[in-house]
């Protein structure tokens, strides 16, 4: 597992796995439990790309983040290191 220490967010940090380009694991640490589940929920079984492009840029408020868009950040850091 990965760990991302989220910024701008209830959550504290988000782990997660990635195998072959596909997600097969996320977790939150804190924030909102029913949405970050969800979240969790949804994007495992995703193809990294695609997470990217459906989360990236969603915003909490005026945060001008959000927790999906803190896992996109954790994604992209992933894909930079994997180059």
């Amino acid at each position: 597992m990965k760990t991302f220490t989220t910024r701008g967010t209830c959550s504290r940090a988000i782990e997660y796995e990635v195998t072959d380009g596909v997600i097969t694991d996320c977790r939150f640490v804190g924030g909102c439990m029913g949405n970050t589940q969800g979240v969790a929920a949804l994007v495992k079984g995703m193809k990294v790309e695609e997470a990217i492009s459906r989360l990236k840029g969603i915003q909490c408020g005026m945060r001008g983040t959000s927790c999906p868009d803190q896992l996109a950040r954790a994604l992209e850091q992933y894909q930079a290191g994997n180059a």
